[in-house]
């Protein structure tokens, strides 16, 4: 984790390279791309000539205005489609799935973006809602996907690539629930605070994206890049303007302010990872390049934790949807 100087200095002074790849006959999906950073990739992966665009959204009619904004700045027609996805649903996110799988002749990228911040504790489907939407449903949805994405490998003679996006604030997340015996992390997670605060709500949050990572680096372990034709990776936009500050408090919205880079120089990050190759298979990319994850990601407890969130996550999956854990 870079000193908040280094932060700072990232965040004001570094340009990150704006991304021109040629995606010509490619298909794309970014979901939670009808606003922010999910949007402007959208857009860059349009003016970069990819064949298909599907805009992932929770609302239809959004999305039919991102997806009329997107023509209009590209002046580009007939790439860009809109899909109903509710990652707050995880039927929706089956529906989804079957209907990429159906209806789409390949898919080359997937950026998984849709994400929230909630400022208040909420349930949804069983768990609090950080960890159903940023968590369970983003690796449901991730196992599902894969194999029309292996399917387009072989076909099209391709590496597709799958990407999380995750946060740099994982490196601040605390996670006392580990202590909890083998089975019983999400159980402690989903214990509803005796006081809510915004501070506890966001540390939910970085929770969430620690877990996000933990999940990329344990499909790496169990599938190196050569045992598998797709890359998975995650990334973190650093602190970007978007609509994640709308339920998550006055602070962050502060912070980003007087930090915060703009939502296209942070959409940058997004097509960069879904555009990298199998070097960056289970990394976590930061800046446009591979970084290093947080220390506690990289200790010999927090692999430990790892394999235990891991093992966790893919029971939730297999009840949700059995056999689908068998796609990796």
């Amino acid at each position: 984790m870079p000193s908040f100087f280094q932060f700072a200095y990232n965040q004001l002074c570094v340009s990150l390279p704006k991304q021109t790849t040629d995606l010509s006959g490619k298909t794309v999906i970014v979901t939670g791309s009808n606003v922010g950073l999910g949007k402007e990739a959208a857009r860059c992966f349009t003016q970069n000539k990819a064949s298909t665009v599907i805009l992932a959204v929770r609302s239809p009619e959004k999305g039919e205005a991102a997806k009329k904004d997107i023509e209009q700045t590209t002046g580009t027609k007939g790439v860009v489609q809109v899909w109903q996805l509710d990652m707050s649903s995880y039927q929706s996110v089956l529906d989804f799935a079957a209907r990429a799988t159906k209806e789409l002749a390949r898919l080359d990228i997937a950026i998984l973006n849709a994400g929230v911040a909630k400022g208040d504790w909420e349930v949804v489907e069983r768990d609090e809602a950080d960890l159903t939407i940023n968590v369970v449903s983003t690796f449901l949805l991730a196992l599902s996907l894969l194999p029309k994405m292996k399917q387009t490998a072989t076909q099209y003679n391709t590496r597709p690539t799958l990407s999380i996006v995750s946060s740099e604030v994982h490196h601040f997340a605390k996670l006392p629930e580990a202590n909890a015996p083998r089975g019983h992390i999400f159980a402690e997670l989903n214990k509803k605070p005796a006081k809510v605060t915004t501070e506890s709500m966001y540390m939910q949050y970085r929770v969430s994206k620690l877990l996000e990572v933990f999940g990329v680096r344990a499909i790496a372990d169990r599938r190196a890049a050569h045992a598998i034709p797709v890359t998975v990776n995650c990334l973190t936009p650093g602190l970007c303007h978007s609509e994640l500050s709308r339920e998550a408090g006055i602070g962050l919205v502060i912070i980003k302010f007087l930090l915060a880079r703009s939502t296209e120089a942070g959409s940058r990050t997004l097509v960069h990872a879904g555009t990298s190759g199998a070097e960056t298979h289970g990394q976590y990319l930061s800046e446009c390049q591979v970084a290093l994850p947080s220390e506690y990601v990289r200790s010999s407890e927090g692999y430990d934790v790892q394999n235990r969130v891991w093992e966790e996550l893919m029971e939730k999956l297999e009840v949700i949807k059995p056999g689908v854990t068998g796609n990796l």
